[in-house]
């Protein structure tokens, strides 16, 4: 291990939650078995990213209302809520009572900018106000101030048998300081780090300073932390996908292989007017994806990962890679299992 790593103290992973959409609950089921089999190998956390209008999870709070009620130990998240399909002070009373139903283990990421495909579907959405949504960061902190007990209302109080609050209910006290940011910038991760949330950096960023994806994350990280009030103890989450072939049929491995090789002429350049740069999928066995991330600039300045499981790929797979996960590349990054 290099000396400026530090050994991995939280592991988790991340699934999106495909679905056949002639028959929905088997893909719902799924998911929750996947998260079920996460607590039982010791997994720190288990998150869910949206797909909205697609086969994919749709409600991750909902799905992880139901997780909240078949596990006891690990924390559950989002990664990420993109905040513009959603209503602030609504999806506050959703991630509340679900982080207490969870008993404190709810990690909700969000994500600002319009829904994917405005344009199209504006007016489904926001058929009154589509033109006149903000987007950007305000939304994020109006959900933040009622998540932490703001007054959302000027009434409270009992009008006839009715009791009345003036803030978002039930009320999750510990939850404000599990609010994490899906950030791909310097701007964004300056902003989260000035409002006291967490960091969520994944395997997509965006190419401002260089062209090279690790130096990139590493300046998102050092930016965040700077601002942040717990400074350099301030959380930061990376969320690469890996794969580890150690346990994999030799069908496995080839399926993996091809996978990661399709999406590879991605990872040379930015792409698009954003200039997004996306980092290469890590295949291999578990010592050589660890020696991989132990090269990775921002691996060595976090403790704590979610990597992403490949988006289509079947039950058995994700079986298969999550145990490899927990019980070969976790303890080749210094991780325990959760007791």
């Amino acid at each position: 291990m290099p000396p400026t790593s530090q050994p991995l103290r939280k592991l988790g992973f991340l699934t999106i939650g495909l679905f056949d959409g002639d028959d929905p609950r088997r893909g719902h089921e799924s998911t929750l078995e996947i998260i079920e089999l996460g607590e039982r190998l010791g997994f720190d956390s288990a998150w869910l990213r949206h797909r909205h209008l697609q086969y994919g999870i749709s409600s991750p709070v909902a799905v992880l209302a139901a997780a909240s009620q078949r596990t006891s130990r690990i924390e559950l998240g989002t990664a990420v809520t993109p905040l513009g399909w959603e209503n602030p002070l609504r999806l506050a009373e959703d991630l509340a009572t679900v982080d207490v139903l969870s008993g404190g283990r709810l990690n909700p990421g969000i994500s600002v900018g319009p829904p994917m495909h405005y344009e199209q579907l504006k007016h489904a959405i926001y058929p009154d106000t589509a033109d006149a949504e903000d987007f950007g960061y305000e939304r994020v902190q109006r959900l933040l101030d009622f998540v932490r007990g703001k007054p959302a209302s000027d009434f409270s109080g009992v009008e006839g048998f009715e009791v009345f609050s003036d803030r978002v209910q039930p009320h999750s006290p510990g939850l404000g300081r599990r609010m994490w940011y899906g950030g791909g910038s310097l701007r964004s991760a300056r902003w989260a780090g000035e409002h006291g949330m967490n960091l969520l950096t994944s395997s997509v960023v965006k190419a401002e300073e260089s062209e090279d994806f690790a130096e990139i994350q590493l300046s998102h990280v050092r930016a965040f932390r700077a601002v942040h009030p717990d400074g350099d103890r301030a959380r930061v989450s990376q969320g690469l996908v890996v794969i580890p072939t150690d346990s994999a049929s030799a069908e496995q491995r080839a399926k993996y292989e091809a996978y990661a090789a399709q999406r590879m002429t991605r990872t040379a350049a930015p792409q698009g007017p954003a200039r997004m740069m996306f980092a290469p999928d890590l295949v291999g066995t578990s010592a050589q994806i660890a020696e991989q991330l132990y090269a990775h600039a921002a691996f060595r300045e976090i403790d704590e990962v979610a990597f992403a499981l490949p988006f289509t790929f079947d039950h058995e797979d994700y079986v298969q890679i999550l145990t490899d996960i927990a019980t070969k590349l976790g303890p080749a990054l210094g991780w325990q299992p959760a007791a």
